[in-house]
């Protein structure tokens, strides 16, 4: 195989790898806030042309992933490792720890340790135009 052939085909090889990752960073919102009596209100428009958005509050470390379903029910999933408290990111197909590896898909359930317990889950629903969640 001659030596630029091969180099294309390692590029496309690293594209195919980085591209699904690449996705979630370009479009994703970051939308801030401040908690009032343990809920927050995050407006439905900043789902319209993404369905995977954060949430990151005041005082809290840890950004809160929102991701709007097919069905227009909506997740909300805490940012955190479960195995050492880590700020994860997100993936193509759901999020990972770069800490020791352990990797959560959409629904924040375990698919690579070391983490053995799912993500924390906040019960999100639809009031008016905006998606509430309750911390």
């Amino acid at each position: 195989m001659e030596r630029k052939t091969f180099c294309k085909l390692c590029l496309l090889a690293a594209a195919a790898t980085v591209l699904p990752t690449l996705e979630s960073c370009t479009t994703t919102k970051v939308f801030k806030a401040i908690p009032v009596n343990n809920t927050v209100a995050v407006p439905l428009t900043l789902f319209e042309t993404n369905s995977l958005n954060y949430v990151r509050l005041k005082g809290i470390y840890f950004d809160i992933a929102v991701q709007k379903k097919a069905d227009n029910t909506f997740t909300a999933l805490l940012m955190r490792c479960t195995h050492q408290d880590n700020q994860l990111t997100t993936t193509g197909n759901g999020f990972m720890c770069s800490l020791h590896g352990s990797i959560f898909d959409k629904e924040g359930q375990v698919k690579k340790g070391p983490a053995d317990l799912p993500l924390l889950r906040y019960k999100a629903e639809v009031v008016g135009e905006n998606v509430v969640i309750h911390l």
